[in-house]
This record gives structure tokens, sequence and C-alpha cells, in this order.
């Protein structure tokens, strides 16, 4: 069973700081991905499409994460530097300081579909 009933008791409980963060990062990829379900899954928010989950995200204690396809982080991996944040082969991290931005969100999550063919 899932700690989390779902995404909003998931960012209920992440950092405070974070919250607003999440909120965005959550809106910008449910209009990235209109036709894909909220689902938790590994304790983790994320977004599914038929049973493939295409895009996630994490708040941990001095950071978050979104975590898509091993592709979509290859392909937008100038667009990655170029807003100051690291990568892992499936995973951006970014910070209250350093948010992540809206429009790389959005890349990220259609190449994220497109890596998955879903």
């Amino acid at each position: 069973m899932a700690r989390f009933a779902d995404h909003d008791a998931y960012i209920a409980a992440a950092p405070e700081a974070f919250r607003p963060l999440l909120e965005a990062l959550r809106a910008r990829l449910a209009r990235a991905l209109p036709d894909a379900e909220e689902t938790i899954r590994y304790d983790m928010p994320g977004f599914v499409i038929e049973t493939t989950i295409v895009a996630g995200y994490a708040a941990f204690s001095k950071q978050c994460g979104l975590y898509v396809g091993k592709g979509a982080i290859a392909a937008h991996a100038d667009d990655i530097a170029a807003a100051g944040l690291k990568a892992t082969k499936t995973g951006v991290t970014f910070t209250v300081k350093r948010p992540i931005p809206e429009a790389l969100v959005a890349k990220l999550a259609v190449a994220s579909r497109e890596d998955y063919g879903v």
C-alpha cells in the first residue's frame, strides 16, 4: 500500500518551502500530458499513460526532482545545463533558489512520452 493516497497528500507532506514548486510542477505536467492519469507508485507521484509512468516527481530534504525517460534527459541536456540544473540519467534536480523552468518541464514531459512510445 502506498504511503500517500494521492498527489495532494504527497505535496502536503513535503517540506513547506517545496510545496509551491511541487504544485506548479504537477500542474505543468498535467498540461503537458493531458491524457495521463495521476498515480502514486513507489511512494512517488507520477503521471501514467497506459501502464507506463511517463513522468514523476519527488521532494527530498534539500531538493526536488523530476523523473522522466533517459531519452528525454539526453535530448534536452543542453537546456538542463543552461538552466543551471543537475541531471542524472533519468532525473533533474531543482531547488527553491533554482527552480525548474516551466518550459523545460513541458519539453521533458513530451520527450519522455515519445521516449516511452506511448
